[in-house]
Parts: structure tokens; sequence; C-alpha cells
């Protein structure tokens, strides 16, 4: 328990580096890590996914604050596009938080897995031509997204930074900016998704102990104060940094997390 505990604290600080640093909340991290950890402690296979993600999302909530404000105080943050979708996102974290409910613990893995690698190679990639606009697009379009970005997100156990970036940077956007408006956007989704999961998941009796519905209290306890304390140094890292080199890091590091899971679905 004392090896899985400092675990949990390390997990946590390099969680909130990366919310700063990519506007991601750090669930990417944070899902696997807590499935190792899970497992770690004999829970049940059938729920282990389900108590990740959404204890991932509990921990995002306040990582995504913290990196908001610290973000908002460069004057990067687009506040038109999430007034745009202070509805949407909420509505499509609720939508997934009820499928979440329903499906498996595998088919979650799948979604997580699919959507990192395809965001990762594009982040590689880096190619003009996928840029698919010169601006955002106008209504019911950019709703339409917002949805979507919710709803998967949710499903995937992270704030919609991940999305969010890729979306933006379709449109144009520079990654600064598209960094900056996923950590507003990982509020929008974090809160009512961590709502939803907690009611998916109560008294399901295979749950372990110190769970509130899916989320696990213990390991919020233990990562959350440390990653809140760690964004900002990720948001600085953002701002100081060029920008291709964000673009790399980014797609590497999902593709990493896309390749543990995918070993773990086809061990």
């Amino acid at each position: 328990m004392l090896m899985l505990a400092i675990a949990l604290l390390v997990s946590g600080a390099i969680a909130g580096i990366l919310a700063g640093l990519f506007g991601i909340g750090g669930g990417a991290i944070l899902v696997p890590v807590l499935v190792q950890a899970l497992a770690v402690m004999d829970v049940d296979e059938s729920i282990r996914m389900h108590l990740a993600v959404a204890t991932s999302l509990g921990i995002v909530v306040p990582t995504s604050i913290r990196s908001f404000m610290a973000h908002r105080k460069h004057g990067a943050v687009d506040m038109s596009l999430l007034k745009s979708w202070a509805f949407v996102l909420p509505v499509g974290a609720v939508l997934a938080s009820a499928v979440a409910a329903v499906i498996s613990g595998a088919s979650l893995k799948w979604i997580f897995t699919v959507i990192a690698t395809v965001v990762g190679i594009k982040m590689l990639l880096n190619r003009p031509g996928w840029i698919v606009a010169s601006d955002l697009p106008g209504q019911p379009a950019r709703s339409a997204y917002g949805l979507l970005i919710g709803f998967f997100s949710t499903l995937m156990g992270i704030g919609g930074g991940i999305m969010n970036n890729t979306f933006m940077m379709l449109h144009n956007q520079p990654i600064k900016r598209a960094v900056a408006t996923s950590s507003g956007v990982g509020v929008l989704i974090s809160i009512p998704a961590v709502i939803g999961l907690v009611i998916a998941g109560w008294q399901r009796p295979e749950l372990p102990p110190l769970s509130f519905g899916y989320v696990n209290l213990m390991a919020v306890a233990l990562i959350m104060p440390i990653s809140i304390l760690t964004a900002p140094v990720g948001a600085k890292i953002a701002h100081a940094a060029p920008k291709r080199a964000l673009e790399i890091s980014f797609g590497i590091f999902l593709l990493l997390v896309a390749t543990q899971f995918a070993w773990s679905l086809l061990d």
C-alpha cells in the first residue's frame, strides 16, 4: 500500500504538470495508472476501467480549474468559445455517464485507445492540409462539436483537452490558445461527468472501500493536492516552449498511452 501511495503521488505531480502543459487535465496519464493501481488492489476487473475513468475525472475538476486560472492570466483563453459551449459540454458529459453505466470496461479501453492514437498521429505529422477551415465554425456546427467532445472525453476519463486541442488546431487556431482554452473545457466537462458517474456506480457491490459511486476517494485525496500545486508549472512551460516542441511532445505522449492500453487489451 505504501508503494501504491507513492505511485499515486508521483502520478499526481505528473498529471498536474500535464494539465498546465497540454490543457488536458492530466486524465490521459491518470487513467492507465489508476487501472494498474486498482489491479494491485484486486478490484473486480469488470469495473476497473469505470473506476479509473470516474476517479480521473474527479481529480480533473480541481486541476482544470487551477490550470484555467493560470492560463487566463496570460490572456490566452478563448472565452467566446467556452461561453458557446457552456450548455452542450455538460450535456455531452451527462449522456456519456449514462452510457458508461451499461458498457464494459474493455469497450471503454478501446474508445480511449483509438481516439488517443488518431490524435497522437495527427500531432506528430502536423500536415498543413489537415487544417479544415481558417477559423472556428459557427452555429449549429460549433455546438455539435462541443456535444461530441463532452461525450467522448467523459468516456475516456479526460477533461476534453485532447479533443479540444485537435478541434481548435484543425480550425487554424494556435496550439497555445488551444491548450489554454482546453483547461476551461475541462472544467465544463469534469464536474457534470463526476456527478453522473457517482450516480451510475452508486451502491455497486464490487466497489472497493472509500468509493463514492465510481469515484475512489482515497485516490482522489492522494493525487488531488499535488496535482493542483504542479499545474501552474506546466502552464508556465507551455507559454515558454516553441509551438512545434509542444506538438511533438503531445503526440508522443498520447501514442505511448495508447500503446500501453492496446497491449493490455490484447494480452
